[in-house]
């Protein structure tokens, strides 16, 4: 819930069960970086529990389909005992339904193996500026479902004001938390904060997870 001032890219933990595709991530990461990294890789949720113990990542890539579960469930564990880890999905899997629970389990954006080395190397410098990467084919999907949703009314206790709004419509611009307090003329500490009532309201635990279920509340055009 951050400023969204960028992520530094070491340590980095790779959760992947393939050492082909393992190899393959850590040379992208190596060149978005410009510098030597400190990557390690873990073929297991088991494994990476056992990692994060020791040493507690900045990054961590993790797949979908891991041998004892889900990489949904290691984001989820990772967002509520270390959330100071952004974990970004790079997977098979593109189905609606896996992405929408990633990000509401606290990815900060989904990543498809099947891309061009160049997009993903783009897509992981990106985060070091502050961006959520979302794969353009998954974002595409999912938007394609919110003109045909039900738009949900909001609660009196959940809709939101007007400033929060606001403040969520620049954030699906892709403004970072500084970047909305200098338009608005407000503290980065009261942009955070209206962030966090956000979230709140959204049951939402990230800027992308915000912007979709917004979207599909129909209170985002």
């Amino acid at each position: 819930m951050g400023d969204n001032r960028g992520i530094e890219l070491d340590p980095v933990l790779i959760v992947e069960d393939d050492a082909t595709t393992q190899q393959r991530l850590a040379r992208l990461l190596g060149r978005a970086a410009g510098n030597v990294l400190n990557i390690t890789a873990a073929g297991s949720i088991a494994a990476a529990k056992a990692h994060i113990a020791q040493r507690t990542p900045a990054l961590a890539l993790i797949d979908i389909g891991l041998p004892d579960g889900s990489g949904i469930e290691l984001i989820g564990w990772l967002h509520a005992h270390h959330s100071q880890t952004a974990s970004l999905v790079v997977s098979a899997w593109g189905d609606e339904g896996t992405v929408l629970a990633a990000l509401r389990a606290g990815a900060i954006g989904y990543l498809l193996k099947e891309r061009e080395d160049a997009e993903l190397e783009f897509a992981l410098q990106s985060i070091r500026r502050g961006g959520s990467p979302i794969d353009p084919f998954v974002a595409r999907r999912i938007l394609a479902l919110l003109p045909s949703a039900s738009v949900q009314a909001p609660q009196a206790d959940d809709a939101l004001t007007q400033r929060e709004t606001e403040i969520l419509e620049l954030v699906s611009r892709g403004h970072s938390n500084r970047e909305i307090a200098e338009q608005l003329s407000l503290s980065r500490f009261t942009v955070e904060g209206y962030t966090k009532a956000i979230y709140r309201k959204l049951a939402v635990r990230s800027r992308t997870a915000a912007v979709f279920e917004a979207k599909s509340r129909g209170w985002l055009l």
